[in-house]
């Protein structure tokens, strides 16, 4: 059975994918320094005897070197994520997302697969329709960290690098940062929402399918290893007034849009998925359908700073 290591596998999308990989059956470990959880988003899995948890971190070159042993495959998670955690500590996000990267790199073998948890961020500000062969024009240091790092696995590595939407939805590890779920929380919580650059467009995607893209890259990595996939779906692809209107059709709310304010990453695009569909995976889970569930969860989550990155 195959071993598989997973970087920041306590966050948000871990969390969920570590459920998904036990229920096929295989051997799994996680490393995560926990910064932002307690370790609750792994209680349930050491029931299984084929789940090992280490806490470290992985800028740690001996610590890793002997993580990845004999592991088929790493699913490289772990990194400071977004603009605002990324410009609180600058120094922090590069020996993460980039330095730590590069570490790892030098110690894994061509036969050990690599899939990377890379982001839309790398594209910057576009006009046209994203494509993986547009030309990658980041504009914060997330995004020009997360570029960084893909390039450098994919140049030295066996390396699976997957373009992801904006993640949204339920997780052990939930975060409230993200745009749908925050939202969300402020329309069911707050009962208002303060809105600007109402026309920005985007595509989302859910964690659920976030972590099963993961498992599809497991199950076909022959066929897929050495290339770059934007992960996320067509039908999930809305400006950001819709989602707040999607979400007054469900709760009542007071919606307003403000004249400043802006999106450091410039993320106004449309996103093409031809390639992954053409692999065959597809998102499943809707943004209606994933906002249904966060608006049955929200009133559960009493401590919102928990949830946040930043």
């Amino acid at each position: 059975m195959k071993h598989i290591l997973i970087t920041g596998g306590a966050g948000y999308v871990g969390s969920v994918f570590v459920e998904y990989l036990l229920k096929e059956g295989f051997y799994v470990t996680v490393i995560d320094n926990l910064m932002y959880s307690n370790g609750h988003t792994m209680i349930n899995f050491f029931k299984n005897p084929s789940f090992t948890f280490v806490k470290g971190d992985i800028r740690d070159k001996s610590l890793m070197s002997s993580l990845v042993k004999e592991k088929d495959f790493i699913v490289h998670l772990a990194a400071i994520v977004g603009f605002p955690a990324c410009e609180k500590n600058q120094e922090l996000a590069i020996s993460t997302n980039l330095e730590a990267t590069r570490t790892m790199s030098g110690l894994l073998s061509k036969e050990q697969i690599v899939i990377y948890a890379s982001t839309g961020s790398n594209y910057g500000s576009v006009s046209e329709i994203c494509t993986e062969e547009t030309p990658l024009n980041p504009l914060s240091l997330y995004g020009k960290t997360k570029s960084e790092a893909e390039k450098l696995l994919l140049d030295n590595n066996s390396t699976i690098a997957y373009r992801f939407a904006t993640a949204f939805g339920l997780s052990p590890r939930m975060r409230l940062d993200l745009l749908i779920n925050d939202f969300v929380y402020e329309a069911v919580v707050n009962q208002y929402l303060i809105m600007f650059e109402k026309h920005f467009k985007r595509t989302f995607i859910h964690v659920d399918d976030m972590a099963r893209s993961f498992l599809f890259a497991i199950k076909n990595h022959g066929k897929m290893v050495g290339e770059v996939y934007n992960i996320g779906d067509e039908k999930n692809n809305f400006n950001k007034e819709e989602i707040a209107l999607i979400i007054k059709e469900k709760v009542k709310y007071y919606l307003h849009f403000a004249g400043i304010g802006e999106d450091i990453d410039k993320r106004n695009y449309e996103v093409s998925y031809r390639k992954i569909k053409q692999m065959g995976y597809e998102a499943e889970v809707s943004v209606k359908d994933g906002i249904d569930q966060l608006i049955r969860a929200i009133p559960a989550l009493e401590h919102q700073d928990f949830f946040r990155n930043v």
